[in-house]
């Protein structure tokens, strides 16, 4: 007998694909049901809070895995009687048993994550690995038989905990059933693993942290929380004979706003310095990037505000992992990760020389963009629902259902369902606590733009027609020259034509507005 018939084989290729496909985007739905096929039930495409339940699989991973455990049982015991195997067979036993045991220990994972998370440290006894151990000897121990590409159970083990914190930490940061919200979840996943993730098993587990990444995106748009996600998520090595992780995850993310600091600061924020090094260093510093272990990460929020001669050095860290504290001459080395986020226009800000091109191009080969809550609405207007219900569970406790009826009933009739939300998440936020505490919000009321700003806003829109165009334009050079004869020679236009086309309104908005 085959130690693979067609049918078995086909199916291991399916659990191959949705074991290693990244979960939040909808192909896991495809994988499932070429898994299941007819046992297969269907499901949103999308995995977030409204459809899903962090602490119990979800029903069709339910019956894959048991389908997976009866199938490598038969597959055990056909190797352990002498049965011949193809490389390639093998390496689809291999994908089954690894399915099998993630998801024999994924409760056990979860709740060792929500403990640490809860009592502040990561230094948790992982007794279970011994029950783990047995199982991958049995599986994989079988006398006679070489794997071909055999792993240290220490090191699956590590793997595992890190997938499930990835699942559970993108989960619970990032909010809301749109496309938009999955594909940053999507998103922060491929950050994490990359997009082959046999390949960041076998090899780049313990690379990642020489890759930035930047995260960009509106105000308000839950980078910070990205940043989290992601640090949190970071591959941490496992020690068999303490049976604890070498490191805390927890503890592994330190964040500095770089907008709230003056440049001398954040030089010792980020370097650290000597003593006497610049007035008020009375003693000797370590700085953020040296007390960061390996397998942590530094967060450098608002990095579009930071001073170009910071820049410089904090190049030199990305190009070659070393720095130097203020007052020393003693390299040092940065052995941990770095996210940097910014709201503003990089590319803008390069060309008006406030970020330095080669800085950027340190920082972009990660990059993750963060949608608006506008975006979010526009392609699933329900969400809005969902994250008021989500931010009133925080506020309001076992009184949200009901605050999330008020605020959703008060924003329609007073907003209205095409309200922008300029403050994104964070200002859905605000409404919610406002109308809990006042039963109602209020938005600033926008000013209006500037005949300057509103002229450059519809230049970069294209909704001017050229008629409009030089109305206008021939109106902003008037204002600033006084004259018709200068305006005409400015824009070497004939002297009647422009003082046809000076508009009085815009000129006189012109001359209040200075």
């Amino acid at each position: 007998m085959a130690f693979l018939t067609q049918k078995e084989r086909g199916f291991l290729r399916a659990v191959a694909n949705l074991g290693y496909c990244n979960p939040f985007l909808p192909e896991r739905i495809q994988y499932e049901r070429e898994a299941l096929g007819a046992d297969f039930r269907e499901a949103e495409p999308i995995w977030s809070l409204r459809v899903a339940d962090p602490d119990r699989p979800h029903v069709n991973i339910i019956k894959t895995t048991a389908k997976v455990e009866t199938l490598v049982k038969k597959l055990r015991e056909r190797l352990a009687g002498g049965a011949s195997a193809s490389e390639d067979d093998l390496v689809l036993y291999e994908t089954g048993v690894l399915f099998l045991l993630y998801h024999r220990y994924n409760i056990r994972l979860h709740t060792a994550i929500l403990s640490a998370t809860d009592q502040k440290t990561g230094q948790k006894h992982f007794g279970f690995y011994r029950d783990f151990l047995r199982d991958w000897q049995h599986y994989f121990a079988i006398p006679g038989v070489t794997l071909p590409s055999h792993h240290e159970s220490s090191h699956l083990f590590a793997c595992f905990f890190q997938i499930r914190r990835a699942f559970h930490h993108i989960f619970s940061y990032i909010i809301g059933g749109s496309m938009a919200a999955a594909r940053l979840r999507a998103a922060v996943w491929q950050s994490i693993f990359t997009h082959d993730m046999r390949r960041y098993r076998d090899a780049l587990y313990e690379r990642m942290g020489d890759i930035t990444t930047l995260v960009t995106g509106p105000t308000g748009t839950g980078k910070e929380l990205v940043a989290r996600a992601i640090s949190l998520s970071r591959y941490v090595p496992f020690d068999p004979k303490t049976l604890t992780f070498v490191e805390d995850f927890t503890g592994a993310f330190h964040a500095l706003n770089l907008s709230a600091l003056a440049p001398t600061l954040i030089e010792s924020e980020l370097f650290g310095h000597r003593r006497g090094a610049f007035t008020g260093a009375l003693q000797d510093r370590r700085g953020w990037l040296e007390v960061c272990p390996q397998w942590g990460t530094v967060f450098l929020d608002e990095i579009g505000d930071l001073d170009t001669s910071i820049q410089v050095k904090l190049l030199r860290v990305l190009h070659t992992r070393t720095f130097q504290p203020v007052g020393d001459t003693t390299e040092r080395h940065f052995h941990g990760k770095i996210i940097a986020a910014t709201n503003r226009d990089v590319a803008e800000a390069m060309r008006r020389g406030q970020f330095r091109e080669d800085f950027y191009y340190r920082l972009c080969s990660d990059v993750i963009v963060t949608p608006s809550l506008q975006e979010q609405l526009r392609e699933s207007p329900n969400v809005l629902r969902e994250l008021i219900l989500f931010i009133a569970r925080r506020v309001a406790g076992a009184e949200a259902e009901r605050l999330a009826e008020e605020v959703e009933a008060w924003v329609v009739k007073h907003l209205g369902r095409e309200y922008p939300w300029p403050g994104s998440i964070r200002e859905l936020e605000q409404c919610v606590r406002s109308v809990l505490i006042r039963k109602e919000y209020r938005p600033p009321e926008p000013r209006p733009l500037a005949a300057r700003d509103e002229f450059a806003s519809a230049l970069d829109r294209g909704t001017l027609t050229a008629d409009e165009l030089l109305r206008r334009y021939c109106t902003l050079v008037y204002a600033q020259t006084g004259s018709y004869e200068e305006t005409a020679r400015c824009l070497q236009l004939d002297r009647r034509t422009v003082k046809s086309k000076i508009d009085p309104q815009l000129l006189a908005r012109l001359r209040a507005s200075g």
